[in-house]
C-alpha cells in the first residue's frame, strides 16, 4: 500500500529499474533507477542540512531531473516540499520563502538561469550529484510542523495558488490528496506503462505536478520540458508522444506553428489521448483541435485546492459537448445557488467540490481555511457552473470576475470564446472596469505577428455572436499578454500592462 508520494518511485524502480523514465530538455535520458539514485543523493543533501519531518523545503526551478529527485527526497524525510517557479521575481520569491518558513531552499540550476541568479542572491552553496547541480541555502529559525503517520494527515506539498498579489495562500496537499489525484488522473487518461507523455506544464503548478505523479504511478515515461516550446512539442509529436495534457494556449500555439509549416493536420498516428484544461471549450475551437489531432479532445476542470483534476470528459470524436464532463474518481460536487454571481433561474451556482483530493487547508491560515472549507469537507471554488440534462458540469466563469453591465451579468468566458472563434486570435482575456456607475467590458487578445486584424474588424466579427451588453467596449490587440508559466492569462495585470492603449 502506497502512503507517501515517493512510494510510486520505489514501486516502479523495483519493477522496471532499467526502463526509460524521462527525457529532459537537453534530450538526456534517465531510467527509473537513475531517478532513484538521484533521489538517494538528494536525500543525503537535505539530511546534511538538518531537514527533519515537518520542515519545509523550498525548491526553486524550471522542470528538470533535480526537482523530481528533491520532491521524492523530501517525501522520504516526511518534510514538506514547496515548489516555486524560478521565473518569479526576487521580491515575489522572497515573500513566499518568508511565508512558507522553510529550513532549506534548493535552487535547481541545470535547467534555469533564473534559478542560478536567485541562488547567488541567497549565497546558496553548490552541491553536485546524480541529480545534477543545485544551490542550497540553509535557513535558520524555521519552525517544524507536526508530522503524522496517516497519509490523510501528513502534508506532502505546499502549493501557492495563482494570483498571490495580496496575502500569499499555500494549499496544504497531503500524500493522500496527491496519490488519489494521480490515480484518478491516470484512470481518466487510460495511462499505460508504454505511454510517453509530453510534460511542459511546470511542476510548480498543480496540473504539472499531478501529471508527473500519475506518470510515475502508471510506470510510463515522460518528455520533461524545462519550459514550453512549440517547436519541441511539434517535434515530439512526430517522434514518440502518446499522451498530451496541455492548457488551451499550448494547443493554440501548436496549431499556428503547424500551419506555418504547411502541416494543417497531425498525421503521425502515435497520439492516443489529448486533453485541454484551464478554460471552457468553444465548439468551433474544439472542432478545429479534433480536425488537427484526428482524435477526441478531452476537456477537464481542476484547481490547486482540489489537487488538480476533479472533473473530465470521455467524449467520442466529433461530440459537440463542451462541458468539463463528469466527476473524476472520488470527487463530489454540489452547487450553492445563494452565492455571489449565482442565477438560480438558469441553474447557475457556485461550485463546491468534495472528496479525497480536497486540500487539508491553507498553511498557517485557519481563518481563510474556514472561509473556503465547509464542515463536511467541501471546498468553495469561487467558480460558477451548471449541470446539464446529462449531469455534465459546465463552467460559466469566476464569481469574482463576473462583470455586471447595465444590470446584466456578463461572464468573461463567453466573450472570450466569441473572440477566439476568429482564426487569427490565439487567446483572449476579458475583464471589467468601473465606468460612470456601470462596468465596461475590456477585451485583450493575442494575435500572430503577421496578423492584419484590427479592433474594428474584430468588433464586427463578434457583433452577431454576443448580445449588445456583452460586446467589448474596447478590444486591445497585442502579440503577447501577461501570463503565468502555464500560459494562463494573468487577468489582474491586463489593464495595467496596456494602460497606455486604453
Amino acid at each position: 500500500m502506497q502512503t507517501r508520494i515517493h512510494d510510486t518511485l520505489s514501486a516502479v524502480a523495483a519493477a522496471k529499474p532499467d526502463a526509460l523514465a524521462m527525457i529532459d530538455h537537453r534530450d538526456a535520458s534517465y531510467s527509473w533507477s537513475d531517478l532513484q539514485a538521484a533521489t538517494t543523493e538528494a536525500k543525503a543533501v537535505l539530511s546534511a542540512q538538518g531537514v527533519k519531518p515537518g520542515d519545509r523545503v523550498v525548491m526553486v526551478f524550471e522542470n528538470c531531473l533535480a526537482v523530481c529527485a528533491f520532491l521524492f527526497a523530501a517525501s522520504q524525510l516526511d518534510a514538506i516540499s514547496v515548489p516555486l517557479n524560478a521565473r518569479l521575481t526576487h521580491a515575489e520569491l522572497d515573500r513566499l520563502i518568508t511565508h512558507s518558513d522553510p529550513s532549506a531552499v534548493v535552487f535547481c540550476s541545470d535547467a534555469s538561469e533564473a534559478a542560478v541568479i536567485h541562488g547567488k542572491a541567497f549565497s546558496a552553496k553548490p552541491k553536485m550529484g546524480r541529480f545534477g547541480t543545485v544551490g542550497v541555502f540553509k535557513r535558520d529559525g524555521s519552525q517544524a510542523e507536526p508530522s503524522f503517520d496517516a497519509a490523510e494527515d501528513q502534508v506532502a506539498i505546499l502549493l501557492y495558488t495563482s494570483g498571490t498579489t495580496g496575502v500569499p495562500k499555500a494549499a496544504m496537499l497531503t500524500h493522500h490528496n496527491l496519490l488519489s489525484a494521480a490515480q484518478a488522473s491516470a484512470k481518466v487518461r487510460g495511462m499505460q506503462d508504454d505511454d510517453m507523455t509530453f510534460l511542459a506544464l511546470p511542476l510548480s503548478h498543480i496540473f504539472g505536478l499531478v501529471t508527473f505523479l500519475s506518470i510515475c504511478g502508471a510506470q510510463g515515461a515522460m518528455r520533461l520540458e524545462a519550459r514550453f516550446s512549440v517547436e519541441r512539442l511539434y517535434g515530439a509529436l512526430q517522434t514518440d508522444v502518446t499522451l498530451l495534457p496541455a492548457v488551451p494556449q499550448m494547443h493554440a500555439h501548436l496549431f499556428h506553428y503547424a500551419r506555418a509549416q504547411n502541416k494543417p493536420r497531425y498525421d503521425r498516428g502515435l497520439l492516443r489521448f489529448v486533453s485541454s484544461g484551464g478554460a471552457p471549450l468553444d465548439p468551433v475551437w474544439k472542432r478545429e483541435a479534433e480536425a488537427f489531432y484526428g482524435i477526441p479532445l478531452q476537456n477537464g476542470y481542476g484547481l490547486t485546492e482540489g489537487s488538480a483534476g476533479v472533473c473530465a470528459t470521455k467524449s467520442p470524436l466529433g461530440d459537440p459537448d463542451v462541458s468539463v464532463g463528469h466527476p473524476m474518481e472520488g470527487s463530489l460536487f454540489r452547487l450553492d445557488f445563494e452565492a455571489e454571481g449565482a442565477t438560480p433561474k438558469d441553474g447557475i451556482g457556485e461550485i463546491l467540490v468534495g472528496g479525497p483530493q480536497v486540500m487539508k487547508g491553507y498553511f498557517r491560515d485557519p481563518d481563510q481555511s474556514e472561509k473556503v472549507l465547509s464542515e463536511d469537507g467541501f471546498f468553495r471554488t469561487g467558480d460558477l457552473g451548471r449541470f446539464d440534462e446529462e449531469d455534465r458540469l459546465h463552467i460559466v466563469g469566476r464569481s469574482k470576475e463576473l462583470i455586471i453591465r447595465s444590470g446584466f451579468n456578463v461572464y468573461p468566458v463567453e466573450v472570450e470564446a466569441a473572440l477566439t472563434d476568429h482564426p487569427e486570435v490565439i487567446m483572449a482575456g476579458v475583464v471589467g472596469r468601473p465606468a460612470a456607475g456601470n462596468e465596461e467590458v475590456l477585451a485583450f487578445v493575442k494575435v500572430a505577428p503577421e496578423c492584419t486584424l484590427d479592433e474594428t474588424a474584430l468588433a464586427a466579427f463578434v457583433k452577431d455572436k454576443l448580445a449588445p451588453y456583452k460586446r467589448p467596449t474596447r478590444i486591445i490587440l497585442a502579440q503577447d499578454l501577461p501570463a503565468a508559466p502555464t500560459g494562463k492569462i494573468l487577468k489582474a495585470k491586463l489593464i495595467s500592462t496596456f494602460s497606455d492603449k486604453l
